[in-house]
């Protein structure tokens, strides 16, 4: 395979070079037959010339070569000029962009405004949340309320049907009444034992006279005395026997009293203002004591949002500070909110601190378990500032911003990063108040290098 080298475009003067030499070798041409036409006639008789053959005269030759000079002067002048002016402000332009300065934006350092804005992603959640479970066993006969009703502390919610409960009721009401019988007979025995002791009191004494004046026996006296302490043991023994008796009749009210309290719970009532969030059950359904969820009901009137605080800004929030919310499916609306508590710890695991945010929502839009939008604001005393995060420049050797001198050279300063809020930065140190930095220095950005500033269309949102 034979390599062909591409085609060159052609320049104005190739071309009338090629039209001169094309002119030439039609004219070499043209002599060349007329010789080949004398010869022929000379050397053969047979041959017969043409009637009418063509000879170009001196006058014709010369201006077809006249022609081709004109021609190849005006293809000069067609593309060599305009060629060699177009090349020239080439070269002229590439010279003056050489020599001007690079041109860049620049703005003044200022600090933020004394309130500070940081936005957070919550969850929303009832102030008071509570499942509503069965206390006594037996099925529902009646049911008042159904999920998204709004009830009052107190009132009805369900009903439910406990025979066996009730059979307990009576037969503990039927066991204090025989322990107040009991008791009864107990107090009855007291009365006789404390009489027999009086008897016993009385003889012992008169025994006791005798034997002093000699009519009796010592030993009959004896008896006396010994039959009145048989006599009062009995009846301390029968006082014990009453005061068993009257705590057997408490237990027996307490049970009672105990069973009526669970067959109250028959009544499944609200424990405080809400809105029923989940029913579980239903007319018939069979429900056992502290196992079966009848109902779940939420306080709606004040919703709390948990927020991650990072911890960055963890100093920056505490109990007071104001808060707005934002829920996506409400736009352009807010609602406002207050910080109530900090768990006053951060998370080993997220490094974030555990915030608590009570929004009010009397009139119900905000509903429990929506994400919302938390921005909290703050007041602070040491004013950070504020700079473009187009203007860091990360590098090798750290972190810097090009600030640019009173002459108009560059100069790149170290700097501390502190907070990031997207579009813009806070600078901790390394960075003066007043300051002119360049915006988006990019490649040019080099120590010394000579600019020529432009202040910048935007400035730093410093209501951060």
């Amino acid at each position: 395979m034979r390599y062909h080298e591409p085609e060159q475009p052609r320049s104005p003067i190739d071309l009338a070079d090629t039209t001169e030499e094309r002119l030439r070798r039609e004219n070499q041409e043209l002599k060349r037959q007329l010789q080949e036409l004398k010869g022929s006639t000379h050397d053969s008789f047979d041959v017969a010339l043409p009637s009418k053959l063509w000879h170009p005269s001196g006058l014709t030759i010369w201006a077809l070569v006249l022609a081709s000079v004109l021609l190849i002067v005006v293809a000069f002048f067609a593309g060599y000029i305009p060629l060699h002016k177009q090349r020239t402000l080439i070269v002229d332009e590439a010279r003056e962009q050489e020599q001007a300065l690079p041109r860049v934006e620049v703005t003044t350092v200022e600090r933020s405004s004394r309130r500070s804005e940081l936005q957070l992603p919550g969850n929303i959640q009832a102030i008071t949340e509570a499942p509503i479970l069965a206390r006594a066993d037996g099925y529902i006969v009646r049911r008042t309320v159904d999920i998204g009703d709004r009830v009052q502390a107190g009132q009805l919610l369900a009903e439910v049907e406990a025979p066996e409960l009730d059979e307990q009721v009576r037969q503990a009401q039927a066991n204090v009444q025989q322990t107040q019988a009991a008791l009864d007979q107990a107090l009855a025995n007291l009365q006789q034992g404390k009489a027999d002791l009086e008897l016993a009191r009385v003889t012992a004494q008169r025994w006791s006279n005798l034997v002093t004046r000699g009519v009796v026996s010592k030993q009959e006296n004896d008896q006396y005395q010994a039959q009145l302490q048989a006599k009062t043991a009995s009846a301390q023994s029968l006082e014990k026997a009453v005061a068993v008796q009257r705590n057997g009749i408490a237990a027996a009210e307490a049970n009672v009293a105990r069973l009526q309290k669970m067959q109250s719970y028959r009544m499944v009532r609200a424990p405080f203002n809400g809105v029923i969030t989940l029913r579980n059950v239903d007319v018939g359904a069979l429900v056992n004591a502290g196992t079966t969820l009848l109902f779940r009901i939420a306080q709606t009137g004040m919703l709390r949002t948990y927020l991650n605080v990072p911890q960055t800004y963890a100093n920056s929030v505490h109990p007071g500070q104001s808060a707005m919310l934002a829920v996506s499916n409400l736009p352009g609306r807010q609602f406002a909110g207050t910080v109530a508590r900090t768990a006053n710890a951060l998370d080993p695991a997220s490094r974030t601190l555990l915030a608590e945010v009570h929004v009010p929502n009397g009139n119900g839009v905000l509903l429990p378990g929506m994400y919302a939008q938390v921005q909290l604001s703050s007041i602070r005393t040491n004013l950070p500032i504020l700079v473009p995060s187009d203007a860091l420049i990360v590098r090798a050797d750290g972190t810097q911003i090009a600030v640019m001198r009173p002459d108009h050279t560059a100069h790149l300063q170290r700097v501390e990063v502190g907070r990031d809020y997207g579009d813009r930065l806070e600078i901790i140190s390394g960075l003066r108040e007043g300051e002119t930095i360049i915006v988006n220095p990019g490649d040019i950005a080099r120590e010394n290098v000579k600019v020529d500033p432009v202040k910048a269309s935007s400035s730093p949102n410093l209501d951060r």
